[in-house]
């Protein structure tokens, strides 16, 4: 008997759909992958499982039998929202290669901002010969607000480059060298001691928004941001106020409510802010596809369903 395809579902218009169709192919030779588009509906009976990069959940439910979903993102936020009440499963994306990937980001970034990039930039439109004060990575603390496997893995880099590192997260968490935190106290206390502040936390009921004016009113005068997670864990408005007061120095925003950014947002503008494409922990296909690729095949031979995530906390 044939095994059933594969379907890959995206959302319309994603550009990088043939490419994932092709490495997951590739990675796993005895399935046939398909485009969900090109399915009959024999084929989407028949279908108990489905690999997906940010879909529109509505195609899901012309699959009846599907029992679980393979994001190829960490991010599944789209899909939690929308599937709250239902029993399919659905498994995020844990690549060792994409927590390196956004560890090299967390750490180019944070030097950026430690070395004062953005003042030298524009010191140089004016013509201006001037250095700043030089101050020892020992003398700066990050805050990591997530400790999962990005959290962790970007604590490492900035702990070999000599950073004081704390971190916060929903539950206690303990890593080696960093002072962590856990609830509302102890987001309060984090902040109150954070020059630079990095965001990797999913985006959950309970993190959306959680950075506004009160939170930020927290960090030292001068502290500076990095949001590599979502963007509406930030109240945007907020955020522009104190960016406008100068109570925080500079921020590196990759993550946006709305993608891409439209031209009209005031981010592109203001002098203080460093507008990214959502480009700082992109999936690699080869290392992801090979995941995927092993996750199915024991589903396949032993009719096991990876770990999913918890729907009531949506990671």
């Amino acid at each position: 008997m044939n095994k059933p395809s594969i379907p890959f579902l995206a959302a319309k218009g994603y550009v990088n759909t043939p490419d994932w169709i092709t490495a997951l192919q590739r990675a796993m030779p005895n399935e046939k992958i398909v485009l969900f588009d090109d399915m009959n509906a024999e084929d989407r009976a028949t279908c108990t499982v489905a690999i997906v990069a940010n879909p529109n959940p509505a195609e899901l439910q012309d699959l009846p039998n599907l029992r679980w979903v393979h994001s190829v993102w960490a991010g599944v936020e789209r899909l939690v929202a929308a599937l709250e009440n239902t029993n399919l499963k659905i498994v995020r994306l844990v690549d060792p290669q994409l927590a390196k990937t956004m560890a090299e980001a967390v750490i180019a970034w944070t030097l950026y901002l430690h070395r004062d990039i953005p003042t030298y930039a524009k010191q140089q439109k004016k013509q201006l010969w001037k250095a700043m004060d030089y101050i020892r990575p020992e003398n700066k603390t990050i805050g990591l607000l997530g400790l999962g496997a990005l959290g962790q893995a970007a604590a490492q880099r900035l702990l070999l480059s000599d950073f004081n590192v704390c971190g916060w997260s929903r539950n206690p968490a303990q890593v080696a060298g960093v002072e962590c935190f856990s609830g509302d106290n102890g987001l309060k206390t984090m902040l109150q001691k954070t020059d630079i502040l990095i965001s990797l936390l999913p985006l959950t009921s309970e993190t959306k928004g959680l950075l506004d004016a009160r939170r930020f009113a927290y960090l030292p005068d001068g502290a500076s941001f990095i949001n590599f997670s979502r963007g509406a864990i930030v109240n945007d408005d907020d955020l522009r106020d104190v960016l406008n007061n100068r109570h925080i120095k500079h921020a590196v925003l990759d993550v946006f409510d709305v993608e891409p950014l439209p031209v009209s947002q005031w981010q592109w503008e203001h002098p203080n802010v460093t507008v990214l494409p959502h480009c700082s922990g992109p999936t690699d296909r080869e290392t992801a596809s090979a995941i995927v690729a092993g996750n199915i095949e024991r589903y396949r031979n032993e009719g096991e369903i990876p770990r999913s995530i918890d729907i009531s906390r949506g990671y």
